[in-house]
């Protein structure tokens, strides 16, 4: 019973480090490099419209309203630092056709490249998403454009005043470009956090795709 027990347990090398492993770590360095650049170009799609925009209206805004554009870029480099470390750990068989690429290591860089590429996604969506509307506050702040343009439609908001007229009732000074400075400050503590989304995808990817074991060494 014991040999016959013996004779039907698969082969231990054809069962952790099979043929197919590699096409599960390549799979890998593809998603942490298209989802990455995705996001980056999704974010930079939005947020280059809307500074686009903006400029029309309010020329001098343009090269401080570009920091989400920047911040976007940026996501598609996490991927591609991950792609780079996932394929230059994938080794190539032996000139004896062994196969040294386990599924354990196969399946830690196919989670390190989701990590990064979904992460990278996310987080380029929320830069993209935040910069649009944060852009184009920031630019009819500046530019004095009206809301709204009916009184019906201005009751229930406060009437904040515009460039150096004092508010009244003892509030204060409140300018138009202190105002300004508020809504830009807001919008880059959102996108700080937004550009934190995907260096914690990078930190975790990182970490996971050292995770490796060897058949040759088995």
């Amino acid at each position: 019973m014991d040999a016959l027990r013996y004779l039907d347990e698969p082969d231990f090398h054809e069962t952790q480090c099979p043929s197919w492993a590699v096409c599960v770590g390549y799979t890998g360095v593809v998603a942490a490099v298209t989802m990455s650049n995705f996001g980056s170009a999704w974010g930079t799609w939005k947020s280059g419209v809307s500074v686009l925009h903006t400029g029309i209206r309010h020329p001098t805004s343009v090269m401080k309203n570009i920091i989400p554009i920047v911040m976007a870029g940026v996501i598609g480099i996490y991927g591609l630092i991950v792609a780079v470390i996932i394929a230059e750990s994938i080794p190539s068989p032996s000139k004896g056709r062994d196969n040294a690429y386990s599924i354990y290591t196969a399946m830690g860089h196919l989670c390190a490249g989701i990590c990064a590429g979904a992460s990278g996604l996310a987080a380029g969506g929320c830069i993209g998403i935040v910069g649009d509307y944060g852009v184009r506050a920031v630019g009819y702040r500046a530019s004095q454009i009206s809301l709204f343009p009916s009184s019906v439609e201005k009751q229930g908001y406060s009437s904040i005043p515009d460039g150096d007229m004092e508010a009244t009732g003892g509030g204060g000074d409140i300018s138009g470009s202190e105002d300004q400075g508020k809504l830009f400050v807001f919008m880059l503590i959102m996108l700080i956090f937004s550009e934190a989304l995907a260096l914690y995808g990078l930190i975790v990817a990182l970490i996971v795709s050292q995770h490796s074991y060897s058949c040759l060494e088995a």
